[in-house]
């Protein structure tokens, strides 16, 4: 476990507003936020602790980092942070979704949560189950425009909410652009977040049938995912679509594409909300017409295509295209050609 802190401070002008504002206003000096995996992921644990830094920069409070804390229990780490005195405490991992409200309700300090839309309570818990789907439905019209193969894949690595939206709007996205198309949809795990090894194996048997291009879901096991499309011997290129984050610096001329999610509007509305009294009223949200959720121009995508997919990014933002999240995995499943659940 790593910890580090990002300190900014205030100016004479913007402390004299701030003393000068609501007398219920909460003073919120520190957040900290944690994390399963390390900061390096260029996906959902980088994404979180990256956006949340620019967050308290901006507002001008502490920030502090605890990373690589797994997937167990989480709560004497918290209950740490509490004492030393943050103000929220931002539970990144939807295997925290349990410990967080417990330690807000014993420690008094507002806690985060992801995947729990109804687990809302003023001024202790908010849900933050972000969702990508208008960009992954981007992804799948990309896909299936570049695909020689006419088949594409989805890996996951679990089915929580916010990866389920995704695969769903990139499966309609891919129906929509070419109704022939088939997508395959592998699971490696229930929850194999870090399993690399799982991702590159079930990504080589997602290509072994027929799939150019891979739409991945997986934190660390995107990594795995990566290789296995790097790596195929196939007819055709195999390609790679990413989520939340950018790995074009380790690109080896597989990236096709990322759904890039920017968490510092979420964060920021976060202590907004923490200093206005309203927190825990409300989920947070990203969309396409924010920008906070924004496909991935590589050199892989020719101009003329990406023109094509930024007309229907318009469509999306205006209406004219309507794309619904879809958070069960039943209901993802029933949209995909075929289905491989991970080995019992």
């Amino acid at each position: 476990m790593k910890w580090n802190t990002l300190s900014a401070g205030l100016s004479a002008t913007a402390l004299v507003l701030a003393l000068v504002g609501s007398a219920h206003a909460k003073d919120v000096k520190s957040i900290a936020i944690l994390t399963p995996e390390q900061g390096t992921d260029f996906g959902w644990n980088q994404q979180g602790i990256d956006a949340a830094k620019a967050a308290g920069e901006k507002a001008g409070i502490k920030v502090v980092v605890a990373e690589g804390l797994g997937y167990g229990d989480v709560r004497p780490t918290m209950r740490e942070l509490a004492k030393d005195g943050a103000t929220l405490l931002i539970a990144h991992a939807s295997g925290y979704n349990t410990a967080a409200p417990e330690i807000a309700a014993e420690t008094g300090v507002a806690v985060a949560i992801v995947d729990t839309p109804k687990g809302l309570k003023a001024g202790s818990v908010a849900d933050y189950t972000l969702s990508g789907h208008e960009g992954a439905y981007l992804a799948g019209r990309l896909a299936a425009k570049m695909s020689k193969s006419g088949t594409v894949g989805i890996v996951v690595s679990g089915e929580p909410p916010s990866w389920n939206s995704q695969s769903a709007g990139f499966a309609q996205g891919v129906k929509a652009e070419k109704a022939d198309a088939k997508v395959l949809y592998a699971v490696i795990g229930p929850a194999a977040y870090a399993d690399a090894a799982g991702g590159k194996r079930v990504t080589e048997a997602v290509i072994a049938a027929g799939a150019d291009i891979i739409f991945g879901q997986g934190n660390g096991s995107s990594f795995g995912m990566l290789e296995a499309v790097e790596t195929a011997k196939a007819a055709n290129k195999v390609m790679f679509i990413d989520v939340i984050g950018d790995k074009s610096k380790i690109d080896k001329g597989n990236l096709l594409s990322s759904v890039v999610w920017n968490m510092v509007p979420v964060y920021s509305a976060m202590i907004a909300d923490l200093k206005s009294d309203t927190y825990g009223t409300k989920s947070y949200k990203i969309s396409l017409a924010d920008d906070s959720v924004r496909l991935l121009k590589t050199p892989q995508i020719a101009d003329d295509v990406w023109k094509q997919i930024m007309a229907l990014r318009d469509d999306v933002i205006s209406g004219k295209i309507k794309v619904e999240p879809v958070f069960e995995a039943a209901q993802v499943r029933a949209l995909m050609s075929s289905v491989t659940e991970p080995p019992k």
